[in-house]
């Protein structure tokens, strides 16, 4: 079997390698994953009583992942959406650390396995004259995106 890089490496190389170079991910992106990892490193640093430098890969595992959501739940009080956006940012690294560390694939099937909280979405129920009007308003009929979409382009009507 082949050494396992430690933790911090492997989330070094997957903020930097993988997100940065290879995906291309939006600094938003990358900034809202760092932040997940450093929320997590801190509740982990609490729950496993020691700093995350020395952190062990098979010390991240499901049940501390979600106890770490339980607690975003409950005592950070962030919505669903905020704490799915930390799943799925969990879910992106353990996804790259399975080319990583496929020893380790049965720790990090039960971290994917972690399912999403479902929400109910708000859906408009209707949309009132003065919106309705705003909304076809709101394009700019003077550039070629603003135009509406049944008039064709043609060198006769401005469009080229």
């Amino acid at each position: 079997m082949t050494n396992l890089p430690s933790f911090p490496a492997l989330l070094e190389r997957f903020l930097t390698q993988r997100l940065m170079q290879q995906r291309r991910a939006s600094p938003h992106t990358i900034s809202s994953y760092r932040d997940t990892f450093r929320q997590f490193l801190k509740f982990a640093e609490e729950r496993l009583h020691k700093p995350p430098s020395p952190f062990n890969f098979e010390e991240i595992d499901a049940p501390l992942v979600v106890a770490f959501l339980d607690s975003l739940d409950k005592h950070q009080g962030l919505s669903i959406r905020s704490r799915n956006l930390r799943l799925t940012a969990i879910h992106s690294f353990f996804r790259y650390t399975a080319f990583e560390a496929p020893a380790h694939s049965a720790q990090i099937q039960r971290v994917l396995a972690i399912p999403s909280k479902r929400f109910t979405r708000t859906l408009v129920e209707f949309l009132t004259r003065s919106e309705v009007d705003a909304l076809l308003a709101a394009p700019d009929q003077h550039l070629w995106s603003g135009l509406p979409f049944h008039v064709s382009c043609s060198p006769s009507n401005g469009c080229s």
